[in-house]
């Protein structure tokens, strides 16, 4: 199978990062299971002034090095490239952040995954000229059977394949979003989620 994976918050512990962060430096208590929105402005009650530092120093290669990683991830997704699924990790990361990411995922053991950066938000302009930045015409040119995602604002990004399977991982930021369609299915954790790859592998 070919299969999707979003970085943040599927791989890692990312928004677990960011309330810790937001308490370091603007004193503002906002706990993970408060985060209401994947738009993290209005979860933590930032000025564009206080995103823009934030997200500035979120970005820096030691403190995306320092991010936990999601229980099971690493373990699980190992598995699937054993049994001959073809991984990529498509990320709404900016491009200044794929040397720290890419070296994330080696130490955590997934050196033998793709990693692109595609420009899912509008954030900042990629490089063109390499191998791991994808504008959307390009990934729009790829297929996948499956997806893990958790930000309901990357949802559209798949509506050109309509037998996908996508497997949204239960954050606090998704839970009063309706899911757009039959084959949208909320997972708990890594578990859940190959039950669902064992599920579809008789499909394909």
């Amino acid at each position: 199978m070919k299969i999707y994976i979003d970085y943040d918050d599927c791989l890692c512990e990312t928004a677990r990062y960011f309330s810790v962060l937001v308490k370091e430096m603007f004193d503002k208590d906002i706990p993970y299971e408060k985060i209401r929105y994947f738009d993290l402005d209005l979860s933590f009650k930032l000025d564009e002034k206080q995103f823009t530092e934030m997200m500035t120093k979120a970005h820096e290669p030691e403190q995306l090095l320092s991010l936990e990683e999601t229980p099971g991830a690493s373990c699980t997704v190992n598995r699937w490239v054993d049994e001959g699924h073809e991984i990529s990790i498509i990320t709404g990361r900016p491009y200044s952040a794929y040397e720290a990411s890419r070296t994330w995922l080696d130490r955590h053991g997934l050196e033998r995954v793709k990693l692109y950066c595609l420009n899912k938000y509008g954030r900042d302009s990629f490089y063109l000229d390499n191998d791991f930045s994808l504008e959307l015409d390009d990934y729009y040119k790829m297929k996948f059977d499956l997806a893990v995602e958790d930000s309901p604002r990357a949802f559209k990004y798949f509506d050109h394949l309509p037998e996908l399977k996508v497997c949204v991982y239960d954050r606090p930021w998704n839970r009063e979003n309706e899911l757009p369609g039959d084959n949208y299915c909320r997972c708990r954790d890594w578990k859940e989620i190959d039950n669902i790859l064992r599920s579809q592998s008789f499909k394909v």
